[in-house]
């Protein structure tokens, strides 16, 4: 189980709070290391007695240089990085499978509230959705945790424990013979999800939207088991833990010879015993351990995941919800501070009252100490904002119209040759161009202009510059704007403009010509002479009044004298249904039809069999039965 000492470092004081946790042996770096620091020591020492007692003079000058090439290369390693990086991979893996963790409590709430019913199927039901929950993942720790797979090494086992029958081992027996590769840990999930199912038909679960939260969190469920075992089947890759493994070893066989005393050594203390080497090979060899035993935190480590404790403890609350605590709780009475509507501070202990007394006020945000001083608390009227120079164009342009100048343009470009251009017609009284004070025109071409100062090409009045001059007073600005904005075909801005210009001025009354105005209205056509039939008659001649709109006909055949249609929405007349004689006759219809070509096909059999006709009768029976 995991080794837990968070309520000794609940208050730090004094030295801190981790001092006292250095003597604890179980879960401890030095349980991890014992061994592999005894092996290093050993090997540090045969090799500093062998330099020291059984090399001559030349193989101690030899000793020396691999010492000294070792202690100089062996930096080389990038240890720190390596190792740390992977430490923590192994520890955000190690959280997540815990958190991946399934448990049946949110499941087995949503089952005591949705699936009603005191009596015994009622209860069975509850239980047995819990128990193959609960089945699903244990099934899936034997298949992650040798602890559990110690426990329910076969399925009869899980039967003798009570969370499988035979008649469902048996089940699960055969779709192992028929699919071998794939595990069966879901199966239990698919079997639940159809007790659901018929406790809805049985009236138990009164609404689907029940249904469908307890399947949604069946899903849930399932689908934390199969994350589970996708922890267990891809795990960090392996080159990694390779490469990670392979630069601690390397560096400290290195450290082995690099760190050796030899006669030239400036430090004669390591002659003794290697303090800081000892140390070093303490920290990332125990660091290594530590990655070691959490990468699968699922087996017999100190600090693996106690999952035997787990699955003893799913099914006992999951049958305390939905049995023992179903559809009951305490009685509804008033609470203590009903008359006060809320505390103003609940009480106190002596020893809760001595640890709070430091505490006079409560948690204040961090800008509660801020003053403004009074000086600076008026609030500014924002004078200073900037005008926007086309808000006050437009504000101006609001005050009055437009006004045009007679001058002829001697620049004005032909609309012929303009693709864009907007064809007027003899809308305009003179073939001329008119130049205009203040228009949208040059306001648009000065507006998207990259350059403000250049003159306009029609040789409009100084008076539009003026104006223009007086409204945009920041050249700077405008440039900017300018470069920012989209230049706009002055074309297309000039034809938009004249024509809006013209048809504004236009009078309301005075209406566009159209076909109608020109050519008036169409004359009236002839009358046509229908043929009459005894299912569509018209009561007015048509060579006598032309009527556009004639009486409407029936749909089924009737008796030779049409009449108009009587059925409408919200009719006054409740005592007959016009629908549904309609519909009636309309059925008929359709089903003398249907009898007809029942027959025609089995004329047409007959024909072609024994090469007989049908009776003369029969055909002109079904004829005239079909109003033709």
């Amino acid at each position: 189980m995991t080794v837990t000492y968070t309520a000794e470092v609940a208050t730090c004081r004094g030295l801190g709070c981790f001092l006292k946790l250095l003597g604890r042996w179980k879960g401890s770096i030095y349980k991890l290391v014992w061994l592999d620091l005894l092996m290093f020591l050993f090997v540090y020492y045969s090799l500093n007695m062998t330099y020291r007692y059984l090399l001559d003079e030349a193989g101690k000058a030899l000793f020396e240089m691999i010492v000294k090439y070792c202690y100089d290369y062996g930096s080389l390693i990038p240890l720190s990085f390596v190792l740390g990086f992977y430490v923590s991979v192994v520890m955000t893996r190690w959280w997540n499978q815990y958190t991946a963790i399934p448990f049946p409590d949110p499941l087995a709430v949503f089952v005591s509230a949705t699936v009603h019913g005191q009596d015994e199927r009622g209860r069975v039901m509850r239980r047995t959705i819990m128990r193959y929950v609960c089945l699903c993942v244990t099934m899936t720790f034997t298949m992650i945790s040798p602890r559990v797979k110690k426990r329910f090494p076969t399925l009869e086992h899980l039967v003798e424990a009570g969370l499988l029958h035979e008649s469902e081992k048996e089940i699960m027996v055969n779709l192992n013979k028929k699919f071998p590769k794939y595990s069966k840990h879901w199966l239990p999930i698919v079997w639940a999800s159809s007790i659901i199912t018929r406790a809805r038909k049985e009236g138990r679960i009164r609404d689907d939207f029940a249904v469908k939260t307890l399947i949604d969190e069946l899903n849930k469920f399932r689908g934390q088991c199969g994350l589970l075992l996708s922890f267990d089947t891809i795990s960090v890759p392996l080159v990694y833990t390779q490469v990670v493994t392979l630069a601690v070893y390397s560096y400290f066989l290195t450290t082995l010879m690099g760190h050796q005393w030899v006669d030239n050594s400036t430090y004669r203390f390591d002659l003794y015993f290697p303090v800081f080497t000892t140390l070093q090979f303490f920290f990332y060899v125990g660091w290594l351990k530590v990655a070691e035993s959490l990468i699968n935190p699922f087996g017999d480590d100190d600090d693996d995941f106690e999952v035997n404790w787990m699955v003893d403890r799913n099914l006992q609350i999951s049958y305390l919800i939905v049995d023992e605590m179903h559809h009951d709780h305490p009685e509804l009475v008033r609470d203590q501070y009903w008359d006060e509507v809320f505390p103003p501070e609940l009480p106190y202990t002596a020893a809760a009252a001595a640890a709070e007394s430091m505490r006079n006020t409560h948690p204040l945000p961090s800008t509660a100490n801020i003053a403004v001083k009074p000086e600076e608390q008026e609030l500014m009227n924002p004078l200073s904002a900037k005008v926007d120079p086309m808000q006050t164009y437009i504000d101006n342009m609001q005050t009055g119209p437009i006004t045009f100048s007679a001058n002829k343009a001697a620049g004005f470009k032909s609309r012929k040759n303009s693709s864009n251009s907007l064809a007027i017609g003899s809308s305009v009284p003179d073939a001329m161009s008119m130049p205009r004070v203040a228009s949208v025109t040059s306001l648009l071409k000065r507006f998207f202009s990259r350059d403000d100062t250049r003159n306009d090409s029609r040789n409009e009045n100084n008076v539009e510059a003026n104006e223009m001059n007086a409204l945009i007073t920041n050249e700077e600005k405008l440039k900017k704007l300018g470069n920012s904005s989209k230049r706009i075909t002055a074309d297309v801005i000039e034809e938009v403009d004249e024509q809006t210009t013209i048809t504004s001025q236009r009078s309301q009354h005075d209406c566009r010509p159209n076909v109608m105005h020109v050519f008036g209205p169409p004359p009236p056509s002839r009358p046509i002479d229908m043929p009459q039939s005894s299912s569509f008659s018209n009561n007015h001649p048509n060579h006598h009044v032309y009527d556009p709109f004639p009486p409407l006909a029936n749909s089924a055949p009737g008796d030779g004298a049409d009449f108009t249609d009587r059925v409408s929405i919200g009719s006054a007349t409740d005592d007959e249904d016009d629908f549904d004689s309609l519909k009636k006759k309309r059925d008929e219809e359709r089903l003398s039809r249907g009898e007809l070509s029942v027959w025609l096909i089995e004329c047409s059999r007959a024909n072609s069999v024994a090469k007989q006709q049908a009776p003369l009768q029969m055909r002109v029976k079904a004829v005239i039965r079909l109003g033709f």
